[in-house]
């Protein structure tokens, strides 16, 4: 779970000290690049508001985790701040007293703030009843914005080839189809940050969810279903189709997010398989850049293409803070309608607040439109071992590059996953 904070003022304060009779909320961050733009929004919250928002940065990512472990810890955290790690962590802080339950505020007057929401966005601050992690029911955070993976392809070089740019393939067929014909024209065709294995369990279960629906995915990793079923053999054998047919860039399989980026940027690859934050990544590689999201092309008619997504960034209020109700109130605020609008512009990021939609870009609109596809591991049931998940993505990047067959693969994961099953008995 990513979080983002807001960029103001740099200098600590106490909260609810000094001589003013402002009432002053403290909030930590660690992105920068969105620094300008919420400053804006916290002066302008004083304005309205009277209370200030004191804003302090640190970073990189690590140096922000690492404060704030050390701030629970000593059971010194702000009023508002963000968690970046597994849902585990997210738990463990609840669980610790750290963050507050926000399901009354949530469904005040008839639930207006929960439903402003994408439901998948705020799905990712919520537990359920009979949890892993023995939290108690109900929302713990506020999701700032929104994300999903999913495929954008690029215009110009779709009339290249001969194809129509209006209409981006939307079958396994049809993909083929066009990856032919851009490969003709010697258009490179997918690109993808491969090397970074999350993006291929991502979209490997994106054709699992097609192919075999949650159900069977979830009994799999219950340990019910062998990944070397044939719906797992058919998952595994896309990626060889891919590798085999040389519709992939050349070095995916090493390649870091950010290099695919910058391939798909500078129009050296047709589709690139990527996440809602990439509109802002290839506007400031290339502003010029002409292209369009759309859904991974499915397999199947009798499940969806379910994408992974949720909330892009998130806030907690600290339970032990003296002004909560404070805090409260300004992610209220910073949720709404307007400030939505006005950050998703800025910041080329989908908005939470689903009711912020008519105003902003065009692509955005396109990543937004699919919120509903949107499904995330950390929501699922159960969740595979880190052991399996790193026996599947390797595996798949050894089809890639031909070491072993998909069948082999599959055997290979079903294997690991006997193996965990009877160490944990």
């Amino acid at each position: 779970m990513t979080i983002l904070a807001a960029g103001c003022a740099k200098s600590p304060g106490t909260v609810g000290s000094g001589p003013s009779s402002t009432k002053k909320i403290v909030l930590w961050h660690w992105l920068t690049d969105r620094q300008d733009v919420l400053k804006d929004l916290a002066k302008k919250y004083q304005e309205i508001s009277g209370v200030e928002i004191i804003c302090e940065l640190y970073a990189p990512s690590d140096a922000y985790s690492q404060k704030i472990m050390a701030a629970g810890q000593a059971r010194a955290l702000p009023d508002i701040y963000g968690i970046l790690g597994e849902k585990r962590i997210f738990a463990a802080f609840i669980n610790a007293g750290h963050a507050a339950e926000l399901t009354s505020y949530m469904q005040a007057n008839n639930s207006e703030w929960k439903n402003s929401f994408f439901q998948k966005a705020l799905q990712a601050n919520q537990f359920l009843e009979g949890n892993n992690y023995n939290v108690k029911p109900g929302f713990y955070g506020v999701p700032l914005d929104a994300m999903n993976v999913q495929m954008v392809y690029n215009k110009r070089l779709f009339q290249q080839a001969g194809l129509d740019p209006r209409f981006a393939p939307l079958t396994w067929q049809e993909f083929i189809a066009a990856l032919g014909k851009l490969k003709q024209t010697g258009i490179k065709g997918l690109v993808s940050g491969l090397g970074e294995t999350w993006l291929i369990d991502c979209l490997a279960h994106n054709y699992a969810f097609n192919i075999m629906g949650e159900e069977k995915v979830v009994d799999t990793m219950k340990g019910k279903v062998p990944y070397n079923d044939p719906d797992w053999v058919r998952v595994f054998k896309l990626f060889n189709e891919l590798a085999r047919k040389q519709f992939l860039v050349s070095g995916v399989v090493t390649m870091g997010n950010k290099t695919a980026e910058q391939l798909f940027a500078n129009e050296r690859a047709a589709f690139s398989f990527n996440g809602s934050w990439c509109i802002n990544v290839y506007k400031g590689m290339n502003p010029n850049l002409e292209y369009a999201a759309m859904l991974p092309p499915k397999i199947s008619n009798q499940y969806p293409m379910t994408i992974w997504g949720g909330a892009g960034s998130s806030f907690l209020v600290n339970n032990r803070s003296k002004n909560k109700d404070e805090a409260v109130a300004f992610l209220r605020w910073l949720t709404t309608k307007k400030q939505q609008i006005f950050l998703a512009t800025q910041t080329l990021n989908l908005p939470s607040n689903k009711e912020s939609l008519a105003n902003i870009p065009e692509i955005l609109s396109q990543f937004a439109d699919d919120m509903d596809s949107v499904t995330h591991p950390n929501v699922l049931a159960v969740q595979e071992n880190p052991k399996v998940i790193e026996a599947f993505t390797k595996g798949i990047q050894a089809i890639i590059i031909g070491a072993k067959t998909p069948e082999q693969i599959a055997d290979e994961v079903w294997q690991v996953k006997q193996r965990i099953m009877q160490e944990a008995g």
